[in-house]
């Protein structure tokens, strides 16, 4: 962009027989940078907009040395005290996504303003000009100029040892400056190496262009926003060096699998290809084809749409690259990975089926992982679980502390130590809903939403605690998409779902949900399934998970209306379970029989 927006500059100003550009003073910039945060190119992105504002007011208050990845990411992107900007590429890609609209906004809504404004490749700060190919009415209004950094004390003229030594410090200056930067760059990449260790990790190289019209920026544009939205999945290291070519992979080894793509177009299509390799095999795992029409008219949206889709196939609990490393695991010839990964592995599984027994060896293993690796904000995140389902599914209970607390406090440490991270978010909404604060629970879920929409495993909880708390069609549409999107996923939200087509009336779909979820060694799975078998009129089956049930939670009836309490059903809810667990056969205590105490 920079290239095109130098072409644009324009105005001198004549000091001398020198000619320096011009550069707009502070009120013009301001109002400036108005219009563009108006415009539809900004609107759409506030973490864009918030990145723009923030460097050109740092920079109009005169403190041009404080932009850098670091602050920004704190700043801008919430990041807490432990980001480091070679690990966590977010303001790279931010930045890249931001030069992009900024051209896109002097292409279009913007072509005839005065002020350009452009952040120059290398560095965040931005920089202003006139463009010269506006004409401008009158001269710019007479206010504060611009700050400038202050010229530092020069030597008299004829003092030429002066000048000498000034020179030699500066080129030593360099060299350690370079030895630093060297340096820094061999850290990241050992950094990365370890990270991609400890959890899969996925070096995605940029997209390549085969082709067509414009197709280098759109290229480029699906590239980087793949790879932000693949960040915001924590449960994977993501590799993505910048200006990647084909000879770069072999400077990120421990990278275990590679994604990469293409786009070329004709004139009735432009097509995205995308595909995932594991690198030692040579085995290609998943691949997809993206078809959008070139004359479609918001392709920012189809550009965004298809990052979402490849990072969801490939990136989500259950998705293309957590079943590649269960085979892996399956066939006894694991890769690498930290023992913090193995649990994580090892609490999808149990997430899969819901049983005690794996129960007690998940949250055994996450005990040993934070105490071994207690920065590992996911790993407190699914200890958080494992602590609730102690209270919620009856599962291996330790009564002190109470389960509850524990699970709030596992997940406020894991928020603590990562605030953007969608699995602690996700572990501090259901804690806090079955400590019976549904509304402060669904803040914490529409944070987590409003980060990362993709992940399918936050969809189907987020989804099944709106449906819980009474909000059945939006809770729905969530546990649909979220099944849609991922059909490896839990059962859980299958019977979720089974749950929500129950309590909405619709008997039949109930019934073909909760055959599909087959979470046998659930108990709640037997309760749902004996209330839909009964309304379906299938007494024999509706007998046989009644038994099952009891057998599994022979207490659950002694407590019955704290069970209800603690999932947060509406009154009417609440008043149809209990008249039909009563119709089903259940022993419901006689108290709760007149549903309108409640």
């Amino acid at each position: 962009m920079g290239r095109i927006m130098s072409a644009f500059a324009g105005g001198t100003s004549r000091s001398g027989d020198e000619e320096k550009p011009a550069e707009p003073v502070t009120a013009d910039v301001q109002r400036q940078l108005e219009r563009i945060l108006a415009s539809p190119e900004l609107r759409r992105s506030s973490r864009l907009a918030d990145f723009l504002a923030y460097v050109v007011e740092e920079t109009l208050e005169g403190r041009q040395e404080r932009i850098k990845a670091y602050s920004i990411g704190i700043e801008v992107f919430g990041r807490d005290g432990t980001f480091d900007p070679q690990l966590d590429p977010v303001v790279r890609i931010e930045a890249g996504r931001l030069r992009r609209e900024l051209e896109h906004y002097y292409l279009a809504t913007g072509r005839d303003d005065a002020i350009g404004i452009e952040i120059p490749k290398g560095g965040y700060v931005p920089h202003f000009f006139y463009r010269a190919q506006v004409s401008l009415r009158g001269e710019p209004e007479a206010t504060v100029p611009l700050p400038a950094p202050a010229a530092p004390p020069g030597a008299a003229e004829g003092d030429r040892q002066h000048w000498r030594w000034a020179v030699t410090g500066a080129v030593i200056a360099c060299l350690f400056a370079l030895v630093w930067l060297g340096t820094r760059l061999e850290r990241a990449e050992s950094a990365a190496s370890a990270a991609a260790a400890a959890q899969p990790s996925i070096l995605v190289l940029p997209f390549a262009d085969l082709g067509g019209k414009d197709i280098a920026l759109r290229a480029a544009a699906i590239s980087d926003e793949l790879v932000a939205r693949l960040v915001r999945f924590r449960e994977v290291t993501v590799v993505a060096p910048e200006g990647a070519g084909p000879s770069d992979p072999a400077r990120w080894p421990a990278a275990r699998y590679l994604l990469d793509g293409s786009v070329r177009a004709d004139d009735t299509r432009l097509r995205v290809t995308a595909r995932l390799v594991e690198r030692t095999s040579g085995t290609m795992l998943w691949s997809d084809i993206y078809d959008i029409d070139p004359k479609a008219p918001d392709t920012i949206t189809l550009e965004e749409d298809i990052a979402s889709r490849v990072a969801t196939a490939v990136a989500q609990p259950y998705g293309v690259l957590f079943r590649s490393v269960e085979r892996a695991r399956d066939d006894r010839s694991p890769p690498q990975m930290s023992d913090s990964y193995q649990c994580a592995l090892q609490f999808y599984e149990y997430r899969s089926v819901l049983s005690a027994e794996l129960h007690a060896k998940v949250r055994a293993c996450l005990r040993r992982g934070v105490a071994t690796t207690p920065g590992n904000a996911t790993a407190w995140a699914m200890l958080s679980y494992a602590y609730l389902d102690e209270d919620r599914f009856g599962f291996n209970p330790v009564a002190r502390p109470p389960p509850v607390g524990r699970a709030i406090e596992a997940a406020q440490r894991a928020i603590q130590l990562d605030p953007a991270n969608v699995r602690a978010l996700q572990a501090m909404m259901t804690a806090r809903f079955f400590n019976r604060e549904p509304q402060a629970a669904l803040q914490y879920g529409e944070q987590a939403y409003r980060l990362n929409p993709d992940d399918t495993e936050l969809l189907g909880e987020y989804g099944s605690r709106l449906m819980q708390a009474g909000e059945h069609a939006r809770g729905m549409a969530m546990m649909e998409e979220a099944l849609a999107r991922n059909p490896g996923t839990t059962g859980l939200y299958s019977g979720l779902l089974a749950l929500g087509a129950y309590l909405d009336g619709d008997d039949a779909r109930a019934l073909v949900l909760i055959r599909r979820a087959d979470l046998q060694r659930f108990p709640i799975y037997h309760f749902v399934a004996t209330l839909i078998y009964a309304r379906n009129g299938r007494a024999e089956e509706a007998a046989a998970s009644r038994a099952t049930f009891l057998k599994m939670r022979p207490a659950f009836f002694a407590q019955f209306e704290v069970e209800l309490n603690k999932r947060n059903f509406n009154a009417a809810d609440r008043a149809k379970i209990i008249a039909d667990a009563a119709e089903a056969g259940f022993e419901v205590p006689a108290r709760l029989h007149d549903a309108r105490a409640y």
